[in-house]
């Protein structure tokens, strides 16, 4: 036997223990022994069967990750097989989290290394660095790589393709390396700059995809009760607002609309002076209160677009609950303290850019709010992440969510398990907006600034209806005013739920909100039930206009107003030509837009 396949068999023999111990001979002290899950031991018994030197791991956030790598860094050292370790992580304050965790697990690493030092201080194993500190001085890590035979675990690695000199400085620095783990929650990017030491091979339409080395996705843990099932909550509404050449513009958030309308649209609703946004946070709140009746220290976290929308979103906060939020932003010096205070006390609320969304971790987050323009399947997934880590059973999770297309379109993919594409494939997510969506506008009004000067654009108001509930891949609910008996029937769903319990209880208020509906129908004079039915797209031309020739005669009669003056008065709000000449979808949006006028009065 040689002496690799020797230390290969040593390795299983330990892997395959009920208890490791991390005890390593004249190394370390015995830390507090873990017992794994399932998959963790299935992952490191899959390590053990690969012997290879890079090997990626992807789990879903909040399965263990961070465990499982330790316990093989553990195993590896007691075998003699390494000599350090180094951390790469995308934050300062995951340097932290990831040096606590492995003290814990009796393994010592520097979280305060710094570029102008040699190597780790004494008595350590090794050090948790950033992606952004190895790319500043990748030659130094490359020495310290050098100076002993050194596994590198690779925290979130898709990061290291963030940029072109990150990924060449982790090549330089980490390809000495004896062993190398890749994790990620998330195994994909939404471009397709490639990741260091991922191998790629083509599939059956030549599309080179990541190859995982072992996979263990949302489905998975939640059936194994190590992840929290998840329902969504959208919220939809009127949006209006003035564009830099002036002009005033509504739409209704989700409704089937251009990409420029529709981001313009989901901006309105972001915006803190509107109606929508407070909505949104009180009904949150009002969830929040709910599953803290079963979860004392429950929490909920907002997630904001920049640093000026989190500061107006505490203040709303603050009126709606009397107590001030947590707040945390990227460039406060204190931010990584404020999470740990957070994580640990019982405040109800954190509000937070982007710095939240990825490896932080806050398990008794319970109740998010999305009120980001980000929109990568990536950003996404990681922002989801931080709130499934399960503490115990019957825990729900509940975000609340503009009602935009890409973003109903990954809450109800929340399972979809992807790998990362090296080549763009025409036909992938076909029909989603990428997350350049509010950026791609921004520029566009930009743009014409140098042609415009006598406006900005401008939010003019938001109005906010609860849409739906999103949950293992089906819908329920119905369009309601917030505040409203519909919507309670879902904000106010128990705290504690097991995952078939929430299936059942949300087909049980759907169809409880169906009775009230066909009751209150039967209840309609006649030109107010024509107003209320629902109108499918596949109606033919001639039924479409008939219907909108109702409601307009309904309008007329309420406001005084002829046929011809409401005629035109939708057709400016809602833009296309005559009624003759209307396409489908237009007069489908004013029929629409009637509807909601009729239904509120």
């Amino acid at each position: 036997m040689t002496e690799t396949s020797a230390s290969s068999a040593a390795f299983r023999a330990t892997a395959a223990a009920d208890h490791l111990s991390p005890a390593f001979p004249d190394r370390a002290a015995r830390g507090t022994v873990q017992k794994l899950r399932a998959w963790q031991q299935e992952a490191l018994e899959a390590y053990a069967r690969a012997g290879r030197k890079d090997f990626l791991v992807a789990a879903t956030p909040g399965a263990g990750k961070t465990t499982f790598a330790l316990r093989l860094a553990s195993t590896l050292l007691q075998e003699r097989v390494i000599d350090r370790v180094t951390v790469v992580a995308p934050t300062e304050h995951l340097k932290v989290q990831w040096a606590d965790a492995a003290h814990r697990a009796g393994i010592h690493l520097d979280p305060r290394f710094s570029n102008r030092h040699r190597r780790e201080g004494r008595g350590y194993h090794g050090v948790v660095v950033t992606y952004a500190q190895v790319a500043v001085r990748a030659a130094l890590h490359r020495q310290l790589t050098e100076s002993a035979r050194s596994l590198v675990i690779l925290d979130e690695v898709h990061h290291a393709g963030d940029a072109l000199s990150w990924g060449d400085a982790v090549r330089e620095a980490f390809e000495p390396a004896e062993r190398r783990l890749s994790l990620s929650g998330t195994p994909f990017r939404s471009d397709t700059a490639p990741i260091p030491f991922v191998d790629y091979a083509p599939n059956e339409r030549g599309i080179r995809l990541s190859r995982t080395d072992y996979s263990y996705g949302y489905g998975h843990a939640l059936r194994d009760g190590v992840v929290r099932p998840v329902i969504f909550l959208s919220y939809a509404g009127s949006m209006r607002w003035r564009t830099r050449q002036g002009d005033e513009m509504e739409a209704r958030l989700g409704q089937d609309d251009t990409k420029d309308v529709t981001s313009q649209a989901w901006r309105a609703a972001l915006d803190a002076g509107g109606e929508w946004i407070p909505a949104v946070l009180t009904a949150a709140d009002r969830r929040l209160t709910e599953v803290r009746h079963a979860v004392p220290d429950a929490g909920g976290l907002v997630i904001a677009t920049d640093q000026t929308q989190a500061r107006a979103y505490a203040e709303i906060l603050t009126q709606i609950t009397g107590y001030e939020p947590v707040v945390v932003l990227s460039d406060d010096a204190g931010a990584s303290e404020r999470i740990e205070q957070f994580s640990n006390g019982s405040q109800r609320w954190m509000v937070a850019v982007r710095m939240v969304s990825e490896g932080v971790d806050v398990p008794r987050l319970a109740v998010g709010v999305y009120a980001t323009s980000a929109s990568t399947p990536l950003f996404f997934a990681q922002a989801i992440g931080r709130f499934v880590r399960a503490r115990r059973r019957g825990e729900l999770a509940s975000i609340f969510l503009p009602s935009v297309p890409i973003l109903t379109e990954l809450a109800a993919q929340l399972e979809r398990e992807r790998d990362h594409a090296l080549d763009k494939d025409t036909d992938d997510d076909a029909g989603l907006l990428d997350d350049s969506l509010i950026e791609s506008a921004n520029r566009e009004e930009k743009a014409s600034e140098a042609l415009v000067d006598e406006f900005t654009w401008q939010a003019l108001g938001s109005v906010a209806e609860f849409e739906k509930v999103m949950f293992d891949g089906h819908e329920f609910g119905q369009l309601a005013e917030p505040g409203s008996d519909e919507e309670w029937d879902f904000i106010g769903l128990p705290g504690l739920l097991e995952p078939e319990q929430v299936s059942d209880l949300l087909r049980q208020r759907q169809a409880r909100q169906s009775r009230r509906a066909e009751e209150r129908r039967r209840q309609m004079p006649e030109a107010e039930r024509i107003a209320a039915e629902p109108v499918a797209l596949h109606r033919t031309m001639a039924e479409q206009r008939k219907l909108l020739n109702s409601l307009v005669s309904i309008q007329a009669r309420n406001s005084g107003m002829t046929h011809g003056q409401v005629h035109a008065e939708v057709r400016r709000l809602c833009g296309g030509p005559e009624v003759a000449k209307a396409t489908v979808v237009q007069l489908q949006a004013r029929i629409e837009h009637l509807r909601r006028r009729l239904h509120h009065g």
